[in-house]
């Protein structure tokens, strides 16, 4: 009966250790420290930083021309092909010659007529002036032959004219382009009568250099101003700013380009400031009428504080990242981004020249959580240390004998 009491009793004391044991064990980890988490950080520092602004922009030819008839008759041939380049002085399109040409010889006739006509004339004045002057002849007679001198010659000048005129509308008759430049589909089909109300026949339109039309606002038009004027944003001189050009594929184009026109006043229907920028474009890689973003480069934002994107937290208050405090605690700031700028968020509030900012292992913090921060580029320091650390630990351990136990010689 006693042997079975001391097993019994034997049992339950073990299983009462047991218990007190596990309960001291989670004592002892509630009471832990939390880890410290190796971060990457930088210093916030004020700096210059160029700033770029983008737009939406559409192209446009810098010299667009529309081809127009300049006489009344029928299209007779269309000499180019729709879409293709031309060059200055190519043939388009011809309109029937025949009845211009048929002008310009009754023109040419009438030029001989009067050129006859003068010449009879003058024959005439001098068998009259001698005579005249013996009074042979009256003075009237003299100013009769006079005059008939002057209008025969006046009519050989008009009719001088009128071939001129007519050499010029049959010279008309051949279209032909005045620019380099794509040309459009022609807006008149062959057989077609041309006179003044339908006299548009296509256009052709200048490729090289390109014009790219953008628009601001009043209030970036302000705020660029106010800006300037406070020294928080540096423009460069007047002409100095660069355009780039991204295509809708988010292609950058290979030519830079420069303002070259800026409107001398608001737009009353948009209330928006137009801006043109020219750019190279002799590979015809560009056309009139795409909708493309412009970059202007050039500008800089003074002592301002930037941060990389992987330091800036997106959350449903806004942006916000992480600092080191000065107990090495990680701590949550609520920060503001203003520009975009070489990979760098330009931070508008939130932050302060000298402030410790968190960019790498980010994961697993939270607020009050230790760190152990190390600049961003350099080696961790305390990670050879605490290796070396942690082996003389395991050899000193092995070294030593287990309780009961010899050490070895």
């Amino acid at each position: 009966m006693r042997s079975r009491i001391g097993r019994g009793g034997v049992t339950l004391l073990a299983a009462l250790v047991l218990v007190l044991g596990a309960g001291c064990g989670k004592e002892e980890r509630k009471a832990a420290a939390p880890p410290v988490t190796d971060v990457g950080v930088i210093t916030v520092s004020l700096r210059d930083v160029p700033l770029n602004f983008e737009f939406v922009g559409e192209t446009q030819s810098s010299q667009q021309v529309e081809i127009r008839a300049r006489v009344n008759g029928f299209l007779e041939q269309r000499t180019y092909t729709e879409g293709s380049l031309v060059k200055a002085g190519d043939v388009l399109f011809r309109m029937d010659q025949k009845p211009f040409q048929a002008a310009l010889s009754a023109a040419n006739a009438e030029l001989a007529q009067q050129q006859a006509r003068l010449t009879t004339a003058r024959a005439n004045l001098n068998r009259v002036r001698p005579l005249a002057a013996k009074n042979a002849l009256s003075q009237k007679d003299l100013d009769d032959s006079t005059g008939q001198e002057q209008a025969a010659a006046a009519a050989v000048e008009q009719a001088k004219a009128n071939v001129v005129n007519a050499k010029l509308n049959l010279g008309y008759t051949t279209i032909t382009s005045p620019v380099n430049g794509l040309s459009s589909f022609a807006k008149k089909q062959v057989g077609s009568y041309i006179d003044p109300t339908n006299s548009l026949l296509t256009y052709v339109a200048k490729l090289d250099p390109m014009w790219v039309n953008f628009s601001l606002s009043e209030n970036e038009v302000l705020q660029t101003r106010s800006q300037t004027a406070s020294g928080a944003l540096r423009m460069p001189e007047r002409g100095a700013l660069e355009v780039e050009v991204i295509m809708a594929d988010g292609s950058v184009y290979p030519s830079r380009g420069r303002i070259a026109f800026q409107d001398a006043s608001f737009s009353a229907e948009t209330g928006t400031y137009l801006v043109r920028a020219e750019v190279a474009n002799r590979d015809g890689q560009l056309r009139p009428g795409q909708f493309v973003r412009v970059r202007v480069i050039g500008a800089q934002r003074t002592r301002a504080i930037t941060v990389p994107q992987e330091a800036v937290i997106q959350g449903q208050r806004g942006e916000s990242v992480w600092t080191v405090d000065k107990d090495n605690k990680a701590q949550s700031r609520a920060i503001e981004v203003a520009e975009w700028t070489e990979g760098n968020w330009v931070v508008r509030s939130g932050l302060r020249e000298g402030d410790v900012v968190i960019v790498d292992g980010t994961v697993r913090l939270a607020p009050g959580a230790p760190v152990r921060p190390t600049p961003v580029g350099a080696k961790p320091a305390s990670a050879p240390a605490a290796q070396g650390a942690q082996k003389s630990a395991d050899q000193k351990s092995a070294a030593q004998p287990a309780p009961g136990e010899k050490a070895a010689p």
